[in-house]
Order: C-alpha cells, then sequence, then structure tokens
C-alpha cells in the first residue's frame, strides 16, 4: 500500500489491525493534488479512518472519532475527504446548525410522541451508518442536555459518529454556571469516542488553492464603503429604507431583494432576534448576500456577535456569496469577547477585500 510513510508508521504499529486502503490513498492522491503535506495530527486521524472503516466493512464494532484543534488545521479537510472517499452509500454529512435546528424541529412535531428524539431520529437518519459531524461546538444548556441524549441514542444504534470541532471535550460549554453539568457527556465522549488533535503550524484556509472552488471565497469585504465602492461594484446606498421580508411563520426585515440577491444591515440580522431556524430558510432562497454596516463588534453585546458568528456558519457551510461592508479593516472589526470569534475571523479572512489602497473592479 503506497501510502504517506507516516500513514504507514501508523498503521503499522497496531500488527493484524484491519485497515482500508481506499481512505489512506484518497488522502494521499487529494494532498498531492492540493499540494498539502500532511502533518503528524492528520496523518494520524486518517489512520484512524482507515481502520475504522475497515472495521464498518467487516460488520465489526466500530469506535466514533472526534477530531479537534485549531481554526484552518484541516479538521473539515479531513472529514470532507472521509465522508467523499467512504466506500457506502449509508452515510450522512451534516452540520451543527442545520443538524439541531432539523432536530428541533422533528421533536416539536412530535412532541406528543413517548419518545420524541427517537422518532425524529428515525426520520432524519433512515438507514444512516456514518454520520459526519461537522463544527461542533455547546455554548447552549438547553442543546447540551440534548446532546447528551442524542449521543447516547446514536451510540445505541451502532452509528459511527465523526465529529469535528475547535475545542477538546473539556472545552465544550465553557460557561462555568453550566459546565459541571456538562461533564456526564464529556465523559461519555472520552469513553466511547477515540479524541485526535488535528494541529499544524500553517493555517490551511490562508492557501490560495484551499477553497478554489466555493463560492463563499469569491465574496467581498468591503471597507469603509463610500458612495464610489458602492456604485462601482452595484452595492445598495445606506439610505434603503426597510422592506418586511416573511422568513417562515416569522416577519423580519432586509434592504433589497432582487432575484436570488438579497441586502440586509447588520442591525437587520443580529441586533434583531433573528435564529439560526431564520438564516437556513434563507439560505434556501437567495445566493447572494449583502450585509452592511458591520460595526466594531466588542462594543456589542455577546448575543449580537453570537448571531453574528452563527451567521457566517451559515452561510460558510452553505457556501453563498457574501459581500460584507464595514466601516474599518476587518481584523479591526472582529474584536470581541465571544470564544467563537476566531473561527468567524479564519472563514472571513478568505473574502477579497475592498479597501481605500485597492480599487474595486467596476461591475460589468
Amino acid at each position: 500500500m503506497a501510502v504517506f510513510p507516516l500513514i504507514r508508521r501508523l498503521l503499522g504499529k497496531t500488527p493484524g489491525t484491519r485497515v482500508d486502503a481506499s481512505i489512506p490513498m484518497f488522502f494521499q492522491h487529494k494532498a498531492e493534488q492540493q499540494g498539502y503535506t500532511l502533518s503528524a495530527g492528520q496523518a494520524q486521524a486518517i489512520a484512524a479512518m482507515a481502520r475504522e472503516t475497515a472495521h464498518l466493512l467487516a460488520g465489526q464494532p466500530t469506535r466514533s472519532l472526534y477530531l479537534h484543534g485549531p481554526v484552518g488545521r484541516g479538521k473539515s479537510w479531513l472529514l470532507d475527504g472521509f465522508f467523499q472517499a467512504l466506500p457506502m452509500a449509508e452515510k450522512q454529512r451534516v452540520h451543527f446548525h442545520d443538524f439541531f435546528a432539523r432536530l428541533h424541529r422533528g421533536m416539536f412535531a412530535h412532541r406528543q410522541q413517548p419518545d420524541a428524539l427517537a422518532t425524529t431520529l428515525d426520520e432524519l437518519l433512515e438507514g444512516c451508518r456514518v454520520l459526519c459531524f461537522d463544527e461542533f461546538h455547546v455554548h447552549d444548556i438547553g442543546d447540551a442536555m440534548l446532546i447528551s441524549r442524542l449521543f447516547k441514542a446514536l451510540f445505541k444504534r451502532g452509528v459511527l459518529v465523526l465529529v469535528t470541532s475547535n475545542y477538546p471535550p473539556a472545552g465544550l460549554l465553557p460557561n462555568p454556571l453550566y459546565h459541571q453539568r456538562f461533564k456526564p457527556v464529556i465523559d461519555l465522549i472520552a469513553a466511547r469516542m477515540e479524541v485526535l488533535e488535528v494541529s499544524s503550524p500553517r493555517d490551511f484556509r490562508s492557501l490560495p488553492q484551499a477553497h478554489a472552488e466555493q463560492r463563499f471565497t469569491q465574496g467581498q469585504y468591503v471597507w469603509p464603503g463610500t458612495p464610489a465602492q458602492r456604485e462601482a461594484l452595484g452595492l445598495p446606498t445606506t439610505d434603503c429604507p426597510p422592506q418586511p421580508l416573511s422568513v417562515g411563520a416569522r416577519q423580519l426585515t432586509c434592504r433589497q431583494r432582487e432575484a436570488h440577491r438579497i441586502a440586509f444591515t447588520f442591525s437587520d440580522l443580529c441586533e434583531q432576534l433573528t435564529a439560526v431556524m431564520d438564516y437556513l430558510l434563507l439560505c434556501d432562497d437567495f445566493d447572494h448576500w449583502i450585509i452592511d454596516g458591520l460595526p466594531y463588534l466588542a462594543d456589542c453585546p455577546i448575543a449580537v456577535q453570537q448571531r453574528f458568528i452563527n451567521l457566517v456558519d451559515v452561510l460558510y457551510d452553505r457556501d453563498k456569496q457574501l459581500t460584507l461592508i464595514g466601516e474599518q479593516p476587518l481584523a479591526k472589526s472582529l474584536e470581541g469577547q465571544a470564544i467563537d470569534l476566531a473561527r468567524t475571523a479564519s472563514r472571513l479572512n478568505q473574502l477579497q477585500t475592498v479597501s481605500p489602497q485597492r480599487a474595486p473592479d467596476p461591475v460589468s
């Protein structure tokens, strides 16, 4: 098996262990194609994926995997590659926000059932043997209690779960008011999952080829949003009046909408009581989002910062084009207290910057 020497050594540490060659071979080809050099943590994760894939295909018990590390170190790259290479159809790749929105909606619909969670999982995961769960994080005690029930149900069903997170298990739900109540879930993860740190000195999102085909990375951060910049880029003026916008059963506000393009102010989406479900529903109809008036986040309440984080997460995961307009450089605007802002910054740094020093390309 002509795989990376590091992966081959890791696989050889457990003689007799069944491995599946398709996983490391897939990653070897993908890394060579994109010019990557795998870190030791990535290689260790690939070796674990190869081992568990072989167990799964042989009908043997599997051990789920929890990959954690700083932003931009290739966790989602590993998860996406594993999902693509896994030679079976009974698999799902889901994002934290999207999956939990569907889970809450399903449990509400089945609230009269004796076990609403089990009934909802039967619908969401029908026939699923592998669940790839990207960008896992917990900041809400309500979600924390549901996660405990969810993980127990998944392990009972024998589903192989692959989780990526910016946090080690002990770093989940860091709020000291609730962290101790989440301890049983942390213990459950330690007992039922192999926890692997994925680290690298390089932020892979900074490489030009990392997301060459993503629509999100074709978006722009425009500052300070002068009239000349707006005219050159075909962006709305600052005095656009609010327009009512129906989102499901809720009424929100936008500034402009045309075909698959929609414009909001930062206040419309983040300073009002909007929710992840609103963003997900809007993504079904709009591919290009304009968000005007990004403030200095450190001056905003934590709840406002968190809505902005959630919004960027949804737009990134749904691969929507984003034009974000602020009054100051992006790094300055993104200073704040919310602990997930590092992930938001890593994603928004992939946008093309239009600044006073860099004139915008005119709209054709």
